[in-house]
C-alpha cells in the first residue's frame, strides 16, 4: 500500500497553543500530504464561543462536543481511515471515544493514536470504559515502549509508532561551537507537573561555580508569576529569561545555543523537547520518569536523575560543563538514536498501520 491518494481523516488538536500533540498533528498532516495523501483535519481544540466557555476546562469540552461530532460524522463518510489523536482524562471521553464510535457507525477503519503521559493512572480508574471503546478500534498506536508496556499491563495490545522529529529543522550547530557562557534551556510549560522550580534550584546551585551561567525557560502557563518570585528568592532573577512559547524555527535556534537542555518533569511520556534537543546535538539532563528512560539511555544518550532532586540535577549539569569527552559521547550517541524518529522510518510504520486497519475493516465486512 502507498499513501498517495489515501483519504485520511485526522482528528486532533492544532496550534495554537503549540503543545506536543498539536505540533505532532500539524506535522503529520503536512507530511502525509507531501506523500500524496488527502488529509482532512477535524480540529479538537477549535475556539469556543462564547469566550468565557474557553476558560472552563470541562464545560469547554462539552461545548465543543456537538459541532465536533457533527463534523466527524460528515468527514468520516469521506475518508478511507480515521486517525484519532487521543489523550487521558476528559480528552478521552469527549474527543477520542466519540470519534471511535462515530467512525465505527460509519464503517470507517479506526486508528487510535494514544499519547497521554498519565496513561497508567487513567487506565487504572477507567479501564473498563476505555476497553469498551478500544474494542471498536482497528489499531491502537502509541509513540513509546513505555505506553506499550502500560497498555499491556491492562491486557490491551498496541503498536509502537514513534513521534516525528523534523531533522531538517532540528539539527546540530557546528560541533566546535559550544556556547562561551553556559546556557541551559528548559522547554516545558509552566505547570506543576513539569516542576520548573527544581530546574531553577539546580541552576542556582550550578551558578555557585559558574556565576556567568544563564537559563532560558521557553513555555507558558499559570505558574509564571510564582516562578519569577522563586528566581528572585534564589538570586538568579537576572540570569533567567522566561521567553514564552516560541515558534518551531525559533525553538530550533534556541536549542543550538544551549549548553544543555533540562527536563525536570514529574510526569512524562515521550517529550518532543527531549527528542528535539537530541536532534540538535545538545546533551539532555532529565528526570527518569514515565517514558523518558525509553528515550534517553543514562550516561549514553543523556543523563537521568530522580524527579524533584535539584542537587542531583545540578551535579549532572556540572558534569556537562566539566567533561567535554562525555558531551561528545552523548552528542554522537543521541544523534544516532534520533534517526529512528525521522519521517522516512515513521512513514513506513504509519503506512503499515493504515493498511492493517483497512484490512481489518474489510475482514469484518466479509460474509461469514
Amino acid at each position: 500500500m502507498t499513501l498517495a491518494g489515501l483519504r485520511v481523516g485526522l482528528a486532533g488538536p492544532l496550534p495554537p497553543p503549540a503543545g506536543g500533540m498539536a505540533n505532532q498533528t500539524a506535522q503529520l498532516a503536512e507530511l502525509l500530504r507531501r506523500e500524496g495523501a488527502v488529509v482532512t483535519i477535524v480540529q479538537t481544540n477549535a475556539p469556543c464561543v462564547p469566550r468565557f466557555v474557553g476558560a472552563i476546562k470541562g464545560v469547554r469540552g462539552l461545548f465543543r462536543l456537538v459541532p465536533y461530532a457533527v463534523r466527524l460524522w460528515r468527514i468520516a463518510g469521506q475518508t478511507d481511515v480515521l486517525h484519532i489523536m487521543a489523550n487521558s482524562g476528559w480528552s478521552w471521553h469527549l474527543v477520542a471515544a466519540p470519534a471511535i464510535w462515530i467512525a465505527w457507525l460509519r464503517g470507517v477503519p479506526r486508528v487510535v493514536n494514544y499519547r497521554g503521559g498519565e496513561a497508567a493512572s487513567f487506565l487504572a480508574r477507567s479501564s473498563s470504559l476505555i476497553r469498551r471503546s478500544l474494542r471498536r478500534a482497528d489499531v491502537l498506536a502509541v509513540p513509546s515502549g513505555f505506553l506499550h508496556e502500560v497498555f499491556g499491563r491492562f491486557g490491551m495490545r498496541s503498536e509502537i509508532v514513534p513521534n516525528i522529529i523534523d531533522l531538517e529543522r532540528f539539527h546540530p550547530a557546528d560541533a566546535t561551537a559550544r556556547p562561551r557562557v553556559p546556557h541551559f534551556v528548559v522547554a516545558r510549560n509552566l505547570e506543576p507537573i513539569y516542576d520548573i522550580p527544581t530546574a531553577l534550584r539546580a541552576f542556582a546551585l550550578v551558578r555557585e561555580g559558574a556565576p556567568d551561567a544563564r537559563m532560558t525557560v521557553a513555555g507558558t502557563g499559570p505558574d509564571r508569576d510564582a516562578l519569577e518570585r522563586l528566581c528572585a528568592t534564589l538570586g538568579v532573577a537576572g540570569s533567567v529569561v522566561f521567553s514564552g512559547r516560541l515558534e518551531r524555527d525559533d525553538m530550533a535556534r534556541l536549542y543550538r545555543s544551549a549548553t544543555a537542555v533540562v527536563n525536570p518533569s514529574r510526569v512524562d511520556n515521550m517529550p518532543n523537547s527531549v527528542l528535539e534537543a537530541m536532534a540538535s546535538g545538545v546533551p539532555v539532563v532529565s528526570t527518569n520518569v514515565g517514558g523518558v528512560p525509553f528515550v534517553l539511555r543514562d550516561g549514553i544518550t543523556g543523563l537521568l536523575v530522580n524527579a524533584g532532586d535539584d542537587a542531583a540535577m545540578a551535579n549532572a549539569l556540572k558534569r556537562i560543563l566539566d567533561d567535554e569527552a562525555l558531551v561528545a559521547r552523548i552528542r554522537g550517541a543521541a544523534l544516532a538514536d534520533v534517526q529512528q524518529y525521522a519521517w522516512p522510518r515513521v512513514r513506513e510504520r504509519w503506512t503499515d498501520v493504515y493498511a492493517r486497519a483497512r484490512s481489518h475493516e474489510r475482514a469484518e465486512a466479509r460474509p461469514a
